[in-house]
């Protein structure tokens, strides 16, 4: 129905256009004068302009759209270059192009539109940018630019929509975070040490027959002294450490935040020699095994960068169908914005049960918690669940009291 009214507008306006010429003709042979002509005249080219717009074609146009790169962190500014190229210098009164973008980026904040107003005249090749202060996270899709042409008098207008593919992928923002265990206990294989080797330096158990490869400072020179050869200092061995992420991701107006952290944490791990794994329920159930690498930091990057908080099941909920498929012991860091005694029951059988458990409680950057929380961490820290408050800007305090001791 819309194609058919579409072209009968075209019809109508070229059949107006037709009458309106005939028409000043017509008063200007009939009336005589220098008034009827000079009336004549002057809407002549007007009339011819519009005329030659019905035969200008649309499909001579070239357009194409530049972005600088395809991987952003989110609350990074983009701009983008749309480039229009002809064939012919047909004067063009003017040329109104519309980058079609999804609403996560139509509603950012743009310090350029993306629509945009031109007099090309009669220019071949033409150009607009726009920009978008902050891109939100996600991946985002271009698809079409639209552009429209007009004559003066409004009677000629064209439209057409040109495919024009883009690909853009908004990581999460994340904060550089200083990684460290709330614990140190070796034996048990709670926690991991603070330094990236794997023995404690400070704590030797024997002497053992001096090997190539070790350090100068191992050598216990009284047993070496007694037994005529270097005999090195034997060291306990640390247990290695691995971490398990679990995100909330039921919908909450800190969710940004949430993910932000996460990413933030995942990669403070990482970068701190330890091994990670990620587990979110969202619209669907997403597991990333413990590994490390860079690889694996990119796989939950992008993950986090298209996550949703569109889940009907809560942590709680979560802790009880999957925290125990976990097969070794862990470190399980919970990230939330909602703390509830179900919660913290989960959280510490899961502790008794699979190693020692962080909740980080997210808050947004001024937000103070309520009465029912503050009780809630004190029964949380009697039943073995350390509780660290997080606020939005101030990642790097979640670690301070661990960096005091």
């Amino acid at each position: 129905m819309k194609k058919w009214w579409n072209i009968f507008k075209k019809a109508w306006k070229f059949i107006l256009l037709l009458f309106l010429i005939v028409l000043t003709f017509s008063y200007a042979m009939f009336q005589g004068g220098f008034v009827s002509w000079f009336l004549f005249y002057s809407f002549s080219p007007f009339a011819i302009y519009c005329i030659a717009m019905t035969l200008y074609s649309l499909n001579q146009l070239k357009v194409t759209r530049v972005l600088p790169k395809t991987d952003y962190n989110a609350g990074e500014p983009l701009k983008v270059t749309v480039t229009i190229k002809r064939y012919s210098s047909f004067p063009l009164f003017y040329l109104m192009i519309t980058d079609q973008l999804d609403d996560s980026l139509n509603h950012a904040n743009q310090e350029k539109k993306a629509k945009a107003l031109l007099f090309p005249g009669i220019k071949k090749q033409f150009t607009y940018e726009y920009i978008i202060n902050e891109l939100p996270r996600g991946e985002h899709f271009f698809r079409n630019i639209t552009i429209n042409l007009g004559d003066p008098l409004g009677l000629i207008e064209k439209e057409k929509t040109y495919t024009v593919d883009g690909r853009i992928i908004v990581y999460p923002a994340y904060t550089e975070l200083l990684y460290q265990p709330f614990e140190n206990h070796f034996e048990q294989g709670l926690t991991a040490s603070r330094e990236r080797v794997q023995r404690d330096t400070s704590m030797a158990t024997g002497v053992r027959d001096y090997q190539s490869g070790d350090r100068f400072s191992w050598i216990n020179w009284k047993a070496s002294a007694k037994r005529n050869m270097l005999m090195t200092k034997e060291f306990e061995q640390r247990q290695s450490h691995d971490v398990y992420v679990v995100m909330d991701c039921v919908p909450d107006k800190r969710f940004e935040v949430i993910v932000s952290f996460t990413a933030s944490l995942v990669r403070a791990v990482l970068k701190k020699g330890a091994q990670v794994g990620l587990l979110t329920i969202s619209k669907e159930r997403a597991s990333f095994p413990i590994r490390g690498g860079e690889q694996h930091l990119q796989q939950i990057f992008y993950h986090l960068a298209k996550i949703e908080a569109k889940s009907f099941s809560s942590l709680e909920k979560v802790l009880e169908t999957d925290g125990l498929f976990i097969q070794q012991i862990v470190s399980f860091l919970l990230v939330t914005a909602q703390l509830t005694k179900p919660l913290i029951e989960k959280a510490s059988f899961l502790g008794q049960r699979k190693g020692s458990v962080t909740l980080f409680l997210i808050k947004a950057e001024k937000e103070s918690p309520t009465e029912t929380e503050r009780s809630l961490i004190g029964v949380a820290n009697a039943r073995g669940v350390r509780v660290v408050m997080v606020h939005e800007g101030n990642f790097t305090a979640a670690f301070s009291e661990v960096n005091l001791r």
